[in-house]
Formats: structure tokens, sequence, C-alpha cells
């Protein structure tokens, strides 16, 4: 008789049980309707679901998991944090929540004030500096210490000024000599010793032999070219000579050698201001690429962030800016909206009438002479082309002399408001507070007396538009890039809608919870799930 023996499996393991999910209060959504409302509930672990009788996928938040009854799991998602959207590494090294900067408006558009908005709700900030003497910065740098103190968060701007190289080095003395935290470095073409100073200025080693670095420079840059200077160790000669000059020790020449010039690098694409309209999905992996290499070349021991800059405007315009790589993100045109910022009123209603298009270029009062060019508001203002004027006819005579009559009277007529005497004399004596070697060299030198009348101009449209002088609003000088337009269209309908709502906080709140609902989005879409265009559209809202 044979005996009926119960074996067991050939395989050891026990199959795992399917995960399944069950609805709460809420079911699982489904329809490309109820997906648009799903994907904002970014802070909940979300679970890609299936619908066994149609074959769909959904997505469900609440209820619960586990192995019995429900809709079976074929995906989780964790919890999506705005301050989890670029490189957690940026938060750690600048004290910040989230991962985002608001940049260094020239002439104080970034006013004290923005500065320490965004530093109090953990974000970074810069003042800006930028076309300002040198007694304005210090009485900001003063406001921002006595607020801030010791918090890493903020910074001020240091401009390259290859017109007055000597304001550039009485700048960065201050920045240094006030312990200022974050300096970032902008229009710069090539190092200067000014820059390096600030980067390698306290440099010391800390028990685990690492680099420490008390003053933390960013670097805004457009070109590979110049990014590589800064991805790179400053040169050995320019900080052999900073030690020689007695502005570095050795040690910390030396220790400069070993880390690049800036671990902060932002990539500017199409912006307001200095830029060369270069689009950030272009631009951004070429400098991502180049920093890698960099740091398989010199072998870096600490992170070496890229971030970017330039239309960002709208969150999916920073959702994308993310997606593409960036530690972190640096807005600017979209701020000078906000009412902690320097522009006039009178200013501000004009750019809220901005539209993607209504940018121009138009030459640039500190490189005036070298025919360097930066973006500005187009619509409502003649700026561009009044001060496209003076740069032809500075480039086409050797002196004001040689200008023909008719094209000067016009120029004093339509442009300057003035004659070029009255306009001189003005011009003389705020060079001779400034810098009495500008005033000797324009009596020696014809052109260079014409290019400080014409600078005159603008400087003085920048200005205008600062103070709201509405006689001159045809002549206001106002640093746009694409970004506003791409945010007035966007925040059209929503909360930032009124004016009175724009405050420098909110509208970074904004971007970055939109720029997470975005992602959520895209996440869902490439798991398969039908998400509708209008789930990527996020409206702007009260954000505390």
């Amino acid at each position: 008789m044979h005996t009926t023996v119960d074996r067991a499996p050939l395989t050891t393991a026990a199959a795992p049980a399917r995960l399944t999910w069950c609805p709460g209060a809420e079911p699982a959504a489904f329809t490309p309707a109820d997906l648009c409302v799903a994907v904002g509930r970014i802070r909940e672990t979300g679970y890609v679901v299936l619908d066994e009788d149609s074959g769909g996928l959904g997505f469900a938040t609440g209820g619960a998991a586990g192995h019995g009854g429900g809709h079976p799991v074929v995906g989780v998602l964790p919890p999506l944090y705005p301050e989890r959207l670029g490189d957690r590494s940026f938060c750690e090294a600048h004290g910040t929540r989230f991962p985002y900067v608001a940049g260094e408006m020239a002439g104080g558009i970034a006013t004290t004030a923005m500065v320490t908005a965004l530093a109090d709700a953990g974000l970074l900030g810069f003042f800006g500096a930028a076309g300002l003497g040198l007694p304005s910065v210090e009485r900001a740098v003063a406001e921002l210490r006595a607020e801030l103190g010791g918090r890493p968060n903020w910074g001020v701007n240091l401009i390259h000024t290859p017109n007055e190289p000597g304001l550039e080095d009485r700048v960065a003395d201050l920045l240094l000599r006030q312990a200022v935290p974050r300096i970032s470095a902008s229009a710069f073409l090539r190092l200067t010793p000014a820059v390096v100073r600030c980067a390698a200025s306290g440099l010391r080693c800390d028990r685990a032999g690492r680099v420490v670095r008390p003053v933390r420079v960013f670097a805004k840059v457009s070109r590979p070219e110049v990014a590589e200077l800064f991805l790179s160790p400053a040169p050995a000669e320019l900080l052999g000579e900073l030690v020689r000059r007695g502005e570095l020790t050795a040690e910390e020449a030396e220790l400069a050698g070993r880390v690049p010039v800036a671990e902060d690098v932002t990539v500017e694409a199409d912006s307001g201001g200095h830029t060369d309209n270069r689009p950030l999905v272009a631009l951004l992996p070429t400098m991502l690429d180049l920093r890698d290499r960099l740091i398989r070349r010199f072998g870096y021991a600490q992170p070496v962030r890229v971030g970017a800059a330039g239309g960002l405007g709208t969150p999916v315009s920073v959702a994308a800016a993310f997606a593409a790589g960036a530690a972190y993100v640096v807005t600017g045109s979209v701020n000078q909206a906000a009412r902690e910022s320097g522009l006039s009123e009178d200013a501000k209603r004009l750019l809220a009438t901005a539209g993607i298009a209504d940018t121009v270029m138009a030459p640039a009062a500190d490189m005036f002479e070298q025919g360097v060019r930066l973006q500005v508001l187009g619509r409502g203002t003649l700026f561009a082309a009044r001060a496209a004027r003076l740069y032809r006819t500075y480039r086409d005579h050797p002196s004001l002399d040689a200008v023909p009559a008719p094209l000067l009277d016009g120029i004093e007529r339509d442009v300057l408001g003035a004659s070029v005497t009255e306009v001189w004399a003005r011009t003389r004596r705020f060079w001779q507070d400034r810098d009495p070697a500008e005033v000797a060299r324009a009596e020696r030198d014809p052109k260079h007396r014409m290019a400080l009348v014409f600078r005159w101009y603008l400087g003085m449209s920048s200005r205008w538009a600062v103070t709201g002088e509405t006689t001159r609003r045809a002549d206001y000088q106002i640093w746009c890039g694409p970004a506003m337009g791409a945010f007035n269209q966007w925040a059209a309908d929503g909360f930032l809608a009124d004016p009175a709502h724009r405050s420098v906080v909110q509208i970074a709140r904004n971007l970055l919870e939109g720029a997470a609902v975005v992602t959520r989005a895209h996440q869902l879409r490439s798991a398969g799930l039908p998400v509708p265009g209008l789930a990527f559209a996020f409206p702007a809202r009260r954000l505390e």
C-alpha cells in the first residue's frame, strides 16, 4: 500500500503578499478631472493603483495600504516637499529651508527689506549694490548686519566694474571687513584680484582636513569659458600677487589652490539686465557637464553646485529648471514687482503690463564703451532706442565737438533733455566726488568725456525708474527679461494678481509650491496615468 505524503514547495521563500490600497475619506482618482485635484496633495504618500475591472491606473492618497482587499498598488510615491526640489547640500551650506535665491537687482532695487524678508522665510537674498556709491553700500551692509547678525542666508552683490576698478576693490574691502557671509559676483568676464580675494579670504581647514569657507562666493555666469574660471581653483600667479600685496596669507593662498573659486555657480540664461539671451535648456546641461569634468580633473572633495537663473517666472519654469538638474533657482525680474522692491510704484505699473515679448536690448551704463548691452522693458518706454542713439553717436565720432550740429541738437532735445554743457557740469561734479581721476581723464581725452556725458543719461534713466520721476517716464530704464511677462500671465487670475499681495516671500513660496505640484503631475504622467494639461496649472494662493 502506498501512502500519500504532503510535499513542501520546491522554493523555500514564501511568495510576497500583494500590496493593496483601501480608500478612506477620498476614493482613488482615475479620471482626468479627479487627477487635477489629487496632484495637489504633495505632502502625502501617494499610491499608483490599478482598477482591475477597467485596467486603468489611478492615484490615491490617504486611505490604508495593506495586504487585504482594495486596489492593487503598482507604485508608491513619497511625500514631495518644495524644500526637496533642489540639491539638499545647498540648504545645508547656506542655512536655508528652500533651494531658492532672489538675485541682486542693481541700484538697490533688491532692497535691504527684501533681503531681510527672504532670510526670515528661510530663503536667500542678495542686496543689489551694483551702481551704488560706496556710502550707500556701507549703509545697507550696516543695516543688514544689525537685522540679520551672523546668519548665513544673506549677501551682497559684487559687480565687475572695468571702468571703475578702484570701486570694485573698495566694495570687496567693505564686504570682507564687515564679514558679509555671501557675495554674488556678477558680470565678470575674467577673474579679478577683488573677486579672488573675496573667495580666498579666511580659508582654513577643519579637524577632518576639509577646507572651511567663512565667505562663500556665488558666480553668475552665462558663458562656459567664464564658468570654467570660477569652477577652477584661482590661478597661482593671481594668488601669489595677493600674498605679495599682503591681502592674503600664504596659508589662504595654498588652500585656495584646492577648491574652486565658487562652489555655487548660477547659470544665467535669458534674463533681465546683463544677459547673453541663451535658452536655459541649452545652457544648463552644458554647464553641468563642464562642472562634472572639472570635478574629475581637480578632485574636489566638497559639493560644487550649479543653479539656474533667467526666464524663471512661473511654477512650470521653476520645475523645469530643477528637473534639468539645477541645484537651486534664482529669480530676478519678477521680484521687481514685489512690495519690498526699490522700484517706484509708477515703474511697477509699467512692469505689470509687460508681455513675454515686451523686452529689448539696450546699451549698458557700466560697460557703455565696450558696446555691452542688457535687456530692458520695451513697452511704455523709449529708453532702448534713445540709448542706442547715444551709443551710435559715441561709436562714430571722436568727440562731442565732432558730432554734427543737427545730430547733437536732436540728442540734447530728445534724449538728454539738457545741453551737453549742462550735463557735463553735472557729470563733472558727480565724478569729482566719486573718482576725480575720471574727471582728469575726461579733460585729457575728449572721447572719454563724450562717454561720461552719454553715460549720465543711462545712469539717470535707471534712477528715474526708482524714484518715479514721471516727467521722464519715457526714459525709464527697467531691467526686465521674458520671465516678467510669463509671471504676469500666470498671476493674472490668482492671489498674486493684486499688487498688494506681491511680497517677495509670497512670490517665492508660490513658485516653489507650484513647482512641486508640477513635478508631481509629471511623475504621474510618466507612470502612465491620464494626467491632463490642467494639472500642470497652479493658481497662486496665500501660503504660510
